[in-house]
């Protein structure tokens, strides 16, 4: 029979065995990004924001460095030694105006970029975008594409219901032509517009490459949200915004693939799209 001690000394090895694994599959996984953790940027956009946060994170080191240098010089140079009296400033005036002015107009530069950037980001997508309906629900995404006229269909929130999912509006001819998908397949180089909505809580259209974070408010059309892919590449459609218990899960796949992939790929949904019975295209309602 085991004593006490022997069975805790048992359990302590197993337990640090563990972590020693967790540990090792950890620092074995690897990581792209850059130098503080962010996933590399995808999107045109992304190159003005990760720009501003450049700047930020290169400042924050130089006045880290630039502080602690000063405090340790001060430390030196002012160190209590034999026969020595310490020295009492009042001030100066001079200095104080300085570190004072000086952390002002860099807050006040980035604010005035930083608004520039925003609305640049914000402004309205190119003439050539394709457009997308993305709405998020608890806890899916649906994506709706347009058909060979390359216009959405009209909907209307109001419309929204358990059969009609996107509240399209039926009498539109382009109805019968709009299709659905579970991933978002777009091409590289080309403005995609995003129409985003959600049918019944807050969720948010959360792709870190793409450097986008915007929420999706039940009972609004959010259509200021575009951007212009870079590279080919797997992403993954998340939403942070804690919408109930299935939260941790709503998540879609993104391809980012070539015009000639996608050409293909939007050809064959078009095609599977006609076979449809008219009852059962996607405008109808019941």
């Amino acid at each position: 029979m085991l004593s006490p001690l022997k069975i805790s000394s048992k359990k302590l090895l197993l337990s640090f065995s563990g972590f020693s694994l967790f540990a090792s599959a950890a620092l074995a996984e690897s990581r792209m990004g850059d130098i503080y953790g962010m996933p590399v940027n995808a999107t045109l956009n992304g190159i003005q924001t990760d720009g501003i946060l450049n700047f930020i994170f290169w400042m924050t080191i130089f006045v880290f460095l630039a502080v602690q240098g000063v405090y340790i010089y001060y430390l030196v140079k002012y160190r209590r030694r034999p026969n020595v009296k310490a020295y009492y400033s009042h001030g100066n005036n001079t200095l104080e105006i300085i570190w004072t002015t000086l952390p002002t107009l860099v807050f006040l530069g980035l604010a005035i970029y930083g608004n520039r950037v925003w609305t640049e980001i914000h402004r309205p997508a190119p003439a050539n975008a394709l457009n997308i309906e993305v709405t998020g629900y608890q806890f899916a995404w649906d994506i709706r594409y347009p058909g060979p006229s390359g216009i959405l269909a009209r909907s209307d929130v109001t419309k929204i219901t358990s059969e009609n999912k996107f509240g399209v509006d039926a009498t539109d001819p382009r109805a019968k032509e709009d299709f659905t998908s579970t991933e978002l397949v777009i091409p590289v180089n080309r403005p995609v517009h995003i129409f985003l909505r959600s049918r019944d809580v807050i969720h948010s259209f959360y792709v870190p490459e793409f450097r986008i974070y915007q929420d999706a408010v039940p009972g609004r059309t959010i259509a200021w949200v575009w951007f212009q892919a870079l590279r080919e590449g797997k992403f993954q459609l998340a939403c942070s915004q804690l919408c109930g218990k299935g939260h941790y899960n709503m998540k879609a796949p993104i391809r980012v693939v070539s015009q000639e992939e996608y050409d293909q790929w939007y050809a064959k949904k078009i095609g599977a799209q006609s076979q449809l019975p008219v009852g059962t295209q996607l405008a109808e309602s019941k």
